[in-house]
């Protein structure tokens, strides 16, 4: 991650103290927006570090209200809770441009997401043919449709992601709509899986994908598309030539297609 991208989740999370400045502690815009700003601030520095600690010490509560008209004591108390965390958000926003090099590709605290996710695709067939060699032939879970591949994948995701959300809608496009197989809302990812069989080979993949990154374009939380294509049988005669002509990093939304394993 870089200091631009980490500045501006922070500066996000800032930016909207103002639109829950009128809710109560107990409204689901609040707790939402708590919610998020914790991960951010997780995702950015860390788990284990004194930046996390710090928002979550911030108290939205009075320590002391009359019982006859508590109403105003809670929004005071709350009031002051967001002003001291958009204190906060600002030292850190700033620590960031101080302190971080501006030419790194990643922060100190982070891997890069994506290169998580492109390894977990590329060694997928190595877990799941793994899986199928169980002591004393015990039960398993045998990948035999793009729901076990699902299944599977979001396991490993939870290894290193915090927040995956299954299945979130995409908007329509050409009046239809579609759910994306894995949200990763912190950082913006969508994962997308597919799995090869009789009558969706190549050129059946190619085009699914095609359509796909169209409406993906138009998803609010996603900034880059991941298509993972398991072709166990060797179906995609040129899995080579399917990731070259569909990946695209050279503007805004980045896609990557990952075709594994290659070379059956």
């Amino acid at each position: 991650m870089t200091r631009d991208e980490a500045k501006a989740k922070l500066i996000r999370q800032r930016d909207q103290i103002q639109t829950v400045m009128g809710c109560s502690t107990s409204s689901p815009e609040f707790r939402k927006w708590k919610r998020d700003t914790e991960l951010a601030i997780e995702y950015v520095f860390g788990k284990e570090t004194r930046h996390l600690k710090d928002f979550t010490r911030i108290n939205y509560t009075p320590s002391m209200y009359s019982m006859n008209n508590p109403g105003p004591a809670f929004r005071d108390a709350c009031q002051r809770g967001l002003t001291g965390a958009r204190g906060i958000l600002d030292s850190m926003i700033s620590e960031i441009e101080e302190y971080w090099n501006e030419e790194a590709t990643d922060s100190p605290f982070q891997v890069d997401s994506i290169t998580v996710i492109e390894k977990l695709c590329n060694r997928f067939h190595l877990v799941a043919r793994q899986l199928r060699s169980r002591h004393a032939s015990r039960d398993t879970l045998d990948v035999q449709d793009e729901y076990d591949v699902q299944d599977l994948l979001n396991a490993l995701l939870k290894i290193h992601f915090d927040d995956v959300r299954a299945e979130e809608w995409t908007p329509s496009y050409a009046g239809k709509s579609a759910r994306t197989d894995f949200l990763l809302k912190l950082e913006q990812v969508v994962v997308e899986v597919k799995k090869t069989r009789i009558g969706l080979g190549e050129k059946q993949i190619g085009e699914q994908l095609i359509i796909d990154i169209a409406r993906y374009r138009a998803h609010p939380d996603c900034k880059k598309l991941i298509s993972f294509v398991y072709d166990p049988e060797g179906r995609i005669g040129n899995p080579t030539s399917i990731e070259s002509d569909l990946s695209d990093n050279s503007g805004e939304f980045t896609v990557l297609v990952i075709v594994a394993p290659k070379g059956l």
